[in-house]
């Protein structure tokens, strides 16, 4: 190895000694929020319950009653604008004996659950399910159909509010917000009901007779208005932790 050689070797590697500290000891600079919103939602949909029961002499009797008055309720209540084919989902059958003083008799039953895509149109479906021959109802439960759309909304302002908040630190600190470089989600969709109650017929409406026999008129089982509903809001609750760079 000539002279020339023996100097140069040493020059590089001091250099590089150089270089290797200032890369290392560079810091990245961040700023990691935590922000949550809360977005008032209007409810597009309700659930309802309806139930129709009989009592006749024999389990035959019964389960044929009850049939008909179902059938009678299904076609009624698709009849009301926001119900679907595929809204409507019967529900368990039962039949049961039972004594009426020393007489036995069956009592038949079977319900259905209704998803109704026009909340306002509840206390219309309400009358016209009671109308047609159901014997019980429940509901309606308001709620929102499409929670993913209202909780990515919600997650949309939990960002906004968080950038916000960085953007306030960053020039406390004597810096410029940078861009985000991680972002976590916090919980997944949390939505809640403003007010979970349940609508039912009340004055000048009553349900059929589990008694009654196939010459009760229809018009003796439901002559009132529909009942007023109001499908009201839901509350939609996200959280998102954030980490912006530092410029």
């Amino acid at each position: 190895m000539n002279s020339r050689s023996r100097i140069t070797i040493p020059i590089a590697l001091a250099a590089l000694a150089l270089l290797v500290p200032a890369s290392a000891g560079a810091v990245e600079r961040t700023v990691s929020v935590t922000a949550d919103a809360t977005l008032k939602v209007a409810n597009d949909s309700a659930s309802l319950g309806f139930s129709v029961s009989r009592e006749r002499r024999s389990r035959g009797a019964a389960l044929r009653a009850v049939s008909s008055g179902l059938r009678g309720v299904i076609a009624a209540v698709q009849g009301i604008p926001g119900v679907g084919p595929g809204d409507v989902t019967t529900g368990r059958i039962s039949v049961r004996k039972a004594s009426r003083g020393e007489r036995v008799v069956y009592r038949a039953g079977e319900g259905i659950g209704v998803t109704l895509h026009q909340p306002d149109k509840a206390g219309e479906l309400v009358s016209a399910a009671i109308g047609a021959g159901a014997s019980g109802v429940s509901g309606p439960n308001f709620f929102v159909g499409d929670s993913e759309a209202a909780f990515t909304s919600a997650l949309a302002a939990a960002f906004d509010k968080a950038k916000v908040r960085a953007t306030a630190l960053a020039t406390r600190a004597g810096a410029t917000l940078g861009p985000a470089l991680a972002i976590d989600e916090g919980s997944g969709p949390e939505l809640t009901p403003d007010f979970a109650g349940k609508a039912v017929p009340t004055s000048g409406c009553v349900a059929a007779s589990p008694t009654a026999g196939p010459t009760k008129r229809a018009s003796d089982r439901c002559s009132a208005a529909p009942p007023p509903v109001k499908p009201g809001t839901s509350t939609v609750t996200a959280t998102v932790h954030v980490v912006f760079a530092l410029q």
